[in-house]
């Protein structure tokens, strides 16, 4: 692996003044496979210089290499050596603020007591207004239960709290929403559930993550029928825009229609499910998934007797039309897209070249995707993977922040298909058809346009649903 920012340290060496001691430094660290990225003088006398070594290391394995490397050059002491993501994370990465400094006693008196118990009787008696007084208007849950962490698994709910602060930052960054952490100490689904239900007043929307499949189908269905705020878990809905969004694109360049092309799917959990829903709602009519025991159909074995309704039973009863059997690489013969949310290395580039002319490949395993992007850019027309460090990343940064955005403006209390299609949709729509081609199916991260596009998207959306359901009702 390449070096990366994520093994960033910081090292202090005590060096001579005169001599090779630092050109050394640089050539043990790039010889080692490491990169400098800064070097500065902190303190220098005639004799002896104290230098802070920035470097990027590929691992922590690789990282104690490099520095062991370093405190071997002649002359050189080793000082301090910090991480520079640990250092960041120190204390945490949040924190609340208040909107009004509280100054004098008048401050103190309209802030809190006695002056907040007119605002409290107000809501009392419009709970409604509990969205144009409180925080409640841009509050979203970011609610755990440490089960399905990143790559890690079940680690727990403490050990999921850096990266539920990771999301509520991103929240904030790109979206100025209040997002709040909620990591439960539970992971029985009815727990889950009764926890969340009471929590939901004081927020304008629930967001699940990194919750363990096949409970976080449950949790999310049941959840969406017991609250009146969104309810949407990231880990499907945000990758399945994502992807939607780029193969929008992807077929612009190959010049393919959506309901044309004969889609094949490794993975069936969480994330694999929710992208097959969405692809299938936004006209793919030939989708074929296969899991770790091979292509899902109505007839395999292990689906015959599986319960009416469960994840794997709607999938087999969904797709598949022509009645395939077999193993992936058989399935992908033909096909003109492939979608990896599985596992490491299940294809080959022999396997990409039997797939169709103008093929789509999307392998999203991280951090090893499901074939080597390297050998699949030989054949396949576009490639897209989860890494940063490849062109084409599909990164959920892309639409939560502006999902949340647009479904708060509109005060929506609830998440639909047509809404993300039309996050999909408004997303592709960031690339302009000047900016198109097969590295750039979808923007930056860090494109002005994209939060402000989806959240626009969206918010029209919920605005229709709530139109036609306010129709319905009458």
């Amino acid at each position: 692996m390449a070096p990366s920012v994520s093994y960033s340290m910081t090292v202090r060496l005590e060096v001579p003044a005169g001599g090779t001691a630092v050109s050394q430094i640089t050539t043990v660290v790039e010889s080692s496979g490491g990169s400098v990225t800064g070097l500065d003088v902190t303190a220098s006398g005639h004799e002896r210089l104290r230098i802070d070594v920035t470097i990027a290391a590929s691992s922590t394995d690789h990282a104690d290499e490099i520095v062991s490397k370093l405190s071997a050059i002649e002359g050189v002491a080793l000082g301090k050596v910090s991480d520079r993501t640990f250092l960041m994370h120190l204390g945490g990465k949040i924190e609340m603020s208040s909107k009004h400094p509280i100054r004098n006693r008048d401050d103190l008196s309209m802030i809190y007591t006695p002056g907040v118990a007119r605002v409290c009787t107000q809501i009392a008696e419009n709970p409604e207004d509990a969205r144009r007084l409180t925080i409640k208007r841009n509050s979203v849950a970011v609610v755990t239960d440490g089960s399905a962490v990143l790559g890690l698994g079940n680690i727990g709910p403490q050990a999921a709290l850096p990266v539920m602060e990771g999301k509520a930052a991103l929240f904030k960054r790109f979206a100025g929403i209040d997002a709040w952490p909620l990591c439960l100490d539970t992971q029985d689904t009815d727990a889950i559930v009764e926890i969340v239900k009471a929590i939901a007043p004081g927020f304008a929307g629930i967001n699940l993550e990194d919750i363990s499949a096949p409970r976080c189908f449950e949790i999310e269905a049941r959840l969406r029928e017991a609250v009146d705020i969104p309810v949407f878990h990231d880990d499907q809905h945000g990758t399945a825009i994502v992807v939607l969004s780029a193969l929008y694109n992807a077929l612009r360049v190959v010049n393919k229609r959506i309901e044309d092309i004969r889609v094949v799917m490794s993975g069936a959990g969480a994330a694999g499910t929710a992208i097959l829903k969405l692809l299938l709602e936004a006209g793919v009519q030939h989708a074929v998934v296969a899991d770790i025991h091979g292509v899902v159909h109505s007839g395999r074995e292990d689906l015959a007797n599986a319960e009416e309704g469960s994840p794997m039973r709607w999938v087999a009863d969904n797709t598949n039309p022509e009645g395939r059997t077999g193993t992936l690489k058989d399935a992908v013969v033909g096909a003109d897209v492939f979608i990896g949310v599985s596992a490491p290395n299940v294809l080959d580039g022999s396997d990409v070249a039997k797939m169709a002319d103008g093929a789509i490949v999307f392998a999203l395993a991280n951090p090893d995707p499901e074939v080597d992007p390297a050998a699949a850019r030989e054949t396949a027309s576009v490639v897209a993977t989860g890494r940063s460090d490849f062109p084409n990343q599909i990164n959920n940064v892309l639409v939560f922040p502006g999902v949340f955005r647009g479904l708060l403006d509109a005060q929506s209390r609830t998440v639909d298909d047509a809404m993300m299609i039309a996050a999909a949709k408004a997303l592709a729509d960031v690339v302009q058809e000047d900016e198109l081609n097969a590295n750039y199916i979808v923007p930056s991260v860090f494109n002005e346009k994209v939060s402000g596009a989806v959240a626009g998207a969206v918010r029209d959306a919920a605005r229709d649903t709530a139109r036609d359901a306010a129709k319905a009702a009458r």
